[in-house]
């Protein structure tokens, strides 16, 4: 069954809501160098739960702008006023496991219950109203995991801001349930291709960042041979992963979510892979970082985890998206992602130098594959009736 046409609204990305997105591309940078800086387990884990944290606030307002409408004067004062708090929230991760516990935890509590306060009042209809009341149950059952980890020392905060994060998780994942309490998403007006559009534009934002990353290191390196041709390395990558998606891969999901009966949930999907794609890229960018620093250098088990697990992790999530949404172009991507992980596991025994080279030859022979796949695919999907 298709869904109807007055359910299916059409609106442009507005230059506010990109001009919100740099506030938190902003984090970025700061989750990248926070795990550079702390390049152990525990360290990856702090990343991760600060990765949860920063990207859900993206998300949640992200999704509660597209249903309020970006054109209504409520819409947009909750957009910047979360701006302004996502710009203290973000300037305090590097240090929100030491003595800026507050500073982080404080704003990122007042934008997740701003933005669900807003909507759950301003929404146009019962149903909405109904799911954000929802949402604010589960951000007031994390609340205090989230302040009490903020009161707790620096070595168990992991332990208490971790499981708010699981909850805060579990919570976008499973569209925010409460017993005997069901939403039907179908029969929501919702501007998916606007939501798609958000998401397409984050990660080109992305990947822009992560660019400046690589940008930063190759100024701070000497200017020789291998430097050079790390540099060069990193940026082959770079734009590969950018192919993957974008040589014909949003025709198939624009398809996808066109001839879908359910297009909230297929955009509420490509949040939630949303979080592997930014952990992805976060940790590409560090292991970027090191190839330019020391191209010639000792490989080592972190480079190989950095350097092939990011891409691999990038490649295992679009591959699940694609599998569960378009129902194609997913093998491809595993078969990519287990060559990164054979790749990581020969890292040690590598030069970093050797390392973004074969990290190269599996990303543009990947690309290449999925050029022609996500075309066949497009046309496979267009000529099927809706489901």
């Amino acid at each position: 069954m298709s869904v109807p046409e007055s359910l299916r609204l059409r609106r442009e990305v507005s230059p506010l809501e990109l001009f919100f997105d740099l506030v938190f591309v902003f984090a970025v940078s700061q989750l990248s160098h926070h795990l550079l800086t702390h390049l152990t387990w525990r360290g990856a884990a702090e990343t991760a739960v600060l990765l949860v944290a920063v990207f859900g606030t993206w998300a949640y307002t992200s999704y509660e702008a597209t249903l309020l409408d970006i054109h209504r004067s409520v819409t947009r004062w909750m957009v910047v006023v979360v701006m302004g708090l996502g710009l203290y929230l973000n300037s305090a991760v590097p240090h929100a496991f030491d003595d800026r516990a507050w500073a982080f935890s404080v704003p990122l509590l007042a934008i997740l219950l701003l933005a669900g306060t807003v909507t759950a009042l301003a929404a146009r209809t019962d149903h909405l109203r109904e799911h954000f009341r929802r949402t604010l149950v589960w951000i007031a059952a994390s609340a205090p995991l989230w302040i009490t980890g903020a009161a707790a020392d620096p070595g168990p905060r992991l332990w208490w801001w971790g499981a708010a994060a699981l909850v805060d998780l579990a919570g976008t994942w499973l569209a925010h349930p409460l017993p005997g309490r069901t939403l039907t998403s179908r029969a929501l007006a919702f501007d998916a291709d606007h939501m798609v559009e958000r998401l397409r534009l984050f990660f080109i934002i992305l990947l822009g960042e992560t660019v400046l990353t690589a940008g930063r290191a190759m100024s701070d390196a000497p200017v020789d041979a291998p430097s050079i041709l790390a540099g060069a390395g990193v940026f082959t990558a770079l734009v590969c992963l950018w192919a993957v998606y974008f040589r014909g891969g949003e025709e198939v999901v624009t398809s996808s979510v066109a001839t879908t009966a359910d297009p909230v949930r297929a955009v509420r999907l490509g949040v939630n892979g949303a979080y592997g794609v930014l952990a992805a890229l976060v940790a590409l960018a560090v292991g970027s970082e090191v190839v330019i620093a020391h191209p010639l250098g000792h490989g080592s088990a972190t480079l190989g985890l950095l350097l092939f697990g990011g891409p691999a992790l990038y490649l295992a999530t679009t591959a699940w998206y694609f599998h569960v949404t378009a129902g194609g172009a997913w093998t491809e991507r595993l078969i990519a992602c287990a060559a990164c992980i054979v790749a990581g596991i020969a890292a040690p025994w590598m030069p970093p130098l050797a390392s973004i080279a074969v990290l190269d030859v599996i990303l543009i022979t990947t690309a290449a594959v999925l050029t022609r796949t996500h075309r066949r695919l497009t046309r496979a999907l267009r000529a099927a009736p809706t489901n």
